[in-house]
């Protein structure tokens, strides 16, 4: 089940820490959750009522490297649902390829007097900003907006191939969304929020996160695996909640995962980035069936 005491589902077993674990300091408690007045009507009339919401609030993203100056440099303010932050944050980061292992990550903390402001401190070398070309304010709908091109956001992605020679089996495939949709304990009271879920070929939810933007849903995963030493998804299934579009293909690839499963449709430039960096995408995934649009050499 997810929400913000659930933090304690491993992807795999912890790798032994390079130089210890970086320090990781949430930001004060707040709930994914919100009660509000609603009228609700229907057929048989309308009614009062109390009714619950998923949180959307900003998160700005500060980063602390000694080669950067003495002050945080601000690296994005996006829009997300509280929760999970610290893993927000890195996993956004690795997939922009401003930080490439755990090793790197002193520490992640609250900035004094800004609960809606984290800041990630690193050490070694200066980190590489240039990918984050971004205009703007970040939205919860789309990681990509603001790219001065397109080539910025695959250039470091399609220099990953993805790997992974095993298989799943067609049936074990389709109960994925069932086993999903269980753990996610914020959607079941809202209904309004993404969900991802990181599946080994026997069908077991390893992780699983939600957020009211699918790109920060993922980011979370990912920035959750990093720290546990579960990078990459090698030989594992990303099950996407809804559609799969090129920002999610873009991450999955960053993370390595073999096999993305949508329960929607996936995009055109989705199916192309698949393609290009060996992922097996499934759409339309249901009990029933599913589409396969790259790679199916991977389901049996």
């Amino acid at each position: 089940m997810l929400g913000e005491s659930h933090d304690t589902v491993p992807v795999r077993q912890p790798k032994a820490y390079d130089s210890g674990p970086p320090s990781i300091a949430e930001n004060r408690p707040v709930s994914a959750q919100r009660e509000v007045s609603i009228e609700r009507r229907r057929d048989a009339g309308r009614e009062v009522r109390v009714d619950l919401v998923a949180v959307e609030d900003p998160l700005e993203i500060r980063l602390s490297h000694a080669g950067l100056g003495p002050a945080p440099v601000t690296l994005s303010l996006t829009m997300r649902t509280p929760g999970h932050d610290a893993e927000l944050a890195l996993g956004y980061l690795y997939c922009e390829s401003v930080i490439a292992e755990r090793s790197q990550v002193v520490g992640v903390a609250a900035c004094a007097g800004n609960a809606r402001a984290l800041r990630v401190e690193l050490t070694g070398p200066v980190p590489d900003l240039s990918p984050l070309q971004r205009v703007g304010t970040l939205s919860s709908s789309c990681g990509v907006c603001g790219k001065t091109s397109l080539e910025s956001v695959t250039a470091v992605s399609a220099a990953r191939p993805v790997g992974g020679t095993g298989t799943i089996e067609d049936a074990v495939l389709r109960v994925l969304p069932g086993r999903l949709r269980a753990a996610q304990a914020t959607f079941a009271l809202t209904g309004g929020l993404h969900g991802v879920g990181l599946f080994d070929f026997a069908g077991n939810l390893l992780a699983a996160r939600e957020d009211v933007g699918r790109h920060n849903a993922l980011d979370k995963l990912i920035g959750h695996a990093l720290l546990q030493g579960g990078l990459p998804f090698t030989d594992h299934v990303l099950l996407l909640s809804g559609r799969a579009s090129f920002e999610l293909l873009q991450k999955a690839a960053m993370a390595g995962a073999s096999i993305v499963a949508a329960v929607g449709a996936p995009s055109s430039l989705a199916i192309e980035m698949a393609q290009a960096a060996g992922i097996t995408l499934v759409g339309f995934l249901n009990e029933r069936g599913f589409n396969v649009y790259t790679h199916g050499e991977r389901i049996r």
